[in-house]
């Protein structure tokens, strides 16, 4: 199914997200710090987990940042695994800067 998705940037509602066969929506939330991209949150409604939609998702942001050139800041603990599955794109994390 995840082969099948049209992914798009909502920028209204701060989502990049996919309209699924029931109408529902999958998205990943973000907001905007400092001109970096915060990953904040994945959703996928019950009845379409494990079939490759967040993966999917992620993805598609990710490689969205990277033709941005964008750094994102990662809050969603479903995006940081799979940044350590994905090591290719841990180039676009922000790194801590205190100063």
């Amino acid at each position: 199914m995840a082969a099948e998705l049209i992914i798009s940037n909502n920028e209204k509602n701060l989502h990049f997200e996919t309209v699924l066969s029931n109408g529902d929506s999958a998205f990943i939330e973000y907001r905007w710090h400092q001109g970096d991209l915060a990953l904040m949150h994945t959703f996928v409604p019950e009845g379409f987990e494990g079939k490759g939609i967040a993966g999917s998702l992620t993805k598609f942001v990710l490689e969205y940042a990277r033709d941005k050139a964008l750094k994102i800041i990662v809050y969603c603990p479903y995006i940081s695994a799979y940044l350590k599955k994905h090591p290719e794109y841990q180039q676009l994390v922000k790194t801590n800067n205190l100063n």
